[in-house]
């Protein structure tokens, strides 16, 4: 049977990191808690590779009380202490802070849109937008929605969401569809 052909910055990644190309990058999200979830790890990989990340991943469930906002939007400074001790996160204090400080506003965009995800699909006019990359070096960094959606979680006070970690934010939840075309997700998820 012939091998799966992926996305080319798939290549030569360990198990764990195939699955999440194969079964979650780009998928649509619809579900809050997955976009907390996310909004943390993406705001972690600054400047940090995803693979870091990934093999962290259940450190930070663990961490950061199986993603829920709720919960986490509660953490005091005891709390923040006790996370900086822990190896199974990127121990960065301003990134375990905006981790926090993310979950107080997220609740408050929840209470605004009725859910984070009325929010967030706003900015790409509520459904993927489908781009058709050959080439791994033509995918952009950032554009005018990741933008235009990094500009307003600033101004709601989020921290960590510079363009490009929303634009990467973005690819993962599936709110845009960076395959390539000869990956087989790229087929999958244009329905």
């Amino acid at each position: 049977m012939a091998e799966k052909k992926r996305c080319r910055w798939v290549e030569g990644q360990f198990d764990e990191y195939i699955k999440y190309h194969d079964e979650e990058w780009g998928e649509p999200v619809h579900d809050d808690r997955t976009h907390f979830e996310f909004l943390i790890l993406e705001g972690a990989q600054a400047g940090l590779s995803w693979s870091t990340i990934l093999k962290r991943r259940e450190g930070y469930r663990q961490s950061f009380a199986n993603f829920d906002p709720e919960k986490v939007a509660k953490f005091d400074e005891a709390k923040i202490q006790e996370l900086l001790q822990f190896e199974g996160i990127i121990r960065n204090k301003l990134k375990v802070r905006s981790a926090v400080t993310n979950a107080q506003k997220f609740l408050e965009i929840q209470e605004e849109f009725g859910s984070f995800d009325n929010y967030i699909w706003q900015f790409v006019g509520g459904k993927p937008i489908v781009n058709r990359w050959t080439e791994m070096s033509k995918i952009p960094a950032t554009t005018k929605e990741s933008d235009a959606l990094s500009k307003d979680l600033k101004k709601r006070g989020f921290k960590f969401v510079g363009s490009t970690i929303m634009y990467a934010y973005m690819q993962a939840c599936g709110l845009v569809n960076d395959h390539s075309v000869d990956c087989f997700r790229y087929k999958e998820l244009v329905k």
